[in-house]
């Protein structure tokens, strides 16, 4: 029960940051993180020598027994922080409620972080990723994002930061193979075969067997006066299998619970047919958080040998924040850019529509998913989305192509349907 109550008081924690950074972005204020906090008609002041980690008390927006209950029960409609009011929506005074009810009061630190993490303040955005133990790999890129309003592209204008997503050594992977047990023997045979899979080449000069229709062709062509061919062979070759595939996992928060446990439990069974098949594969996840905030996180790179660490990361997969594909697919592209192969394909695995945090909403979003799409087209890489969003048809059409595409209405059906879509699109 005690790591319930932790678990729900980080995601608190969290939401709120995030939310609170968004709004604070907004403003355009600045908040130092040394500021500490006082009640005093619902401003947020600056007191120096303040225990940071004191909670910050509020009341709401006036003193009408209509809108004010006990500090308690905490129904606050802005917060004041630097002098600037921020409106709270519904959903943030909802959740100021529950952390105020758990905790007594709001903490200071949380308002640092989110000023912080906003820009405004000394917080870091890499303070709050350490809690979810992620590291920054590389400072952050800058990607065009398509507007269809002004039929262009806004220059490096969104942020994309790079990290590692942490190894959780749990029993989740040692359930998710033996709960998959039948079907991961199915999937390695199923594999295995693939593997060996054999090619039949027709006229040939010399060969392993007599092509008989390449014999009937040369008196068909002999009696018709032609002058007949005379590759008379046919030889059985290995197919050389030359595929790279990267899996582009959504990461957003509405993934969170069993839509999640599908795509990792997943992830493992593909790990491990693949490790049988010899395909070379890389996982990344991604999640975003305003144009500024677009993460991607690295789980396995394509030259990393799948092992008990890539199994523990996988593991560790954990839903962030909003979906913003735009940035993240043009990351990949980039790395794929370096990868040599003659079949190159980009899955990815997502519960719903590319939107986020700030205008990143709608047709806006779809156009420039669109479009990252079509970039990765244009750089040789098959795109194919695996979707569990039931409202899918509604624009994944327009935004991958008719066959590019698979909507699964059962989400415990991912574990199964994921190697069979991998098989079609690579033999």
């Amino acid at each position: 029960a005690q790591a319930a109550i932790m678990r729900q008081r980080h995601e608190d924690k969290k939401k709120f940051v995030n939310m609170l950074a968004g709004l604070l972005a907004d403003t355009g204020k600045k908040q130092n993180k040394s500021g500490a906090a006082d009640q005093t008609e619902g401003k947020f002041s600056e007191e120096k020598g303040a225990d940071e980690g004191a909670l910050l008390l509020l009341a709401t927006s006036d003193d009408s027994e209509d809108d004010r209950q006990d500090k308690k029960g905490f129904p606050l409609r802005f917060l004041t922080i630097g002098g600037q009011e921020i409106a709270l929506s519904e959903e943030m005074q909802q959740l100021v409620s529950r952390i105020s009810s758990d905790l007594g009061g709001l903490p200071v630190q949380y308002i640092s972080s989110a000023a912080g993490l906003a820009g405004q303040g000394g917080g870091s955005m890499e303070e709050v990723s350490e809690e979810d133990s992620q590291q920054a790999l590389q400072g952050a890129l800058l990607y065009d994002e398509w507007d269809y309003r002004r039929k262009g592209y806004k220059k490096d204008w969104c942020h994309v930061l790079e990290k590692k997503v942490g190894e959780v050594s749990g029993s989740f992977v040692d359930k998710t193979l033996e709960k998959h047990r039948g079907l991961l023997v199915k999937l390695r045979r199923q594999f295995e075969m693939m593997r060996n899979q054999q090619m039949l080449v027709k006229r040939q000069r010399d060969g392993d067997d007599i092509d008989l229709d390449a014999v009937t062709e040369f008196f068909a062509d002999q009696r018709a006066g032609l002058s007949p061919s005379e590759r008379f062979f046919m030889r059985l070759l290995r197919d050389q299998r030359d595929i790279a595939v990267f899996f582009l996992v959504d990461m957003s928060s509405s993934t969170e619970g069993w839509i999640m446990d599908a795509i990792k439990e997943s992830l493992l069974l593909m790990g491990e047919a693949l490790q049988v098949l010899g395909d070379r594969f890389a996982i990344y996840g991604f999640s975003g958080m305003r144009r500024l905030r677009s993460d991607v996180f690295q789980v396995k790179t394509i030259d990393e040998p799948y092992g008990e660490t890539i199994r523990r990361r996988i593991a560790g997969i954990m839903p962030q924040d909003y979906t913003r594909m735009g940035p993240p697919i043009r990351h990949l592209i980039r790395m794929m850019d370096a990868v040599e192969a003659r079949t190159r394909l980009l899955i990815i695995l997502s519960d719903g529509k590319p939107e986020d945090y700030d205008d990143y909403k709608g047709r806006y979003a779809i156009e420039d998913t669109r479009h990252a799409l079509i970039e990765a087209k244009a750089a040789g890489i098959h795109p194919f989305c695996i979707t569990v969003d039931k409202q899918a048809k509604e624009y994944i059409e327009h935004m991958y192509g008719e066959v590019n595409f698979i909507q699964i209405n059962d989400v415990n059906q991912l574990p199964a349907r994921i190697p069979a879509v991998y098989r079609a699109l690579t033999c």
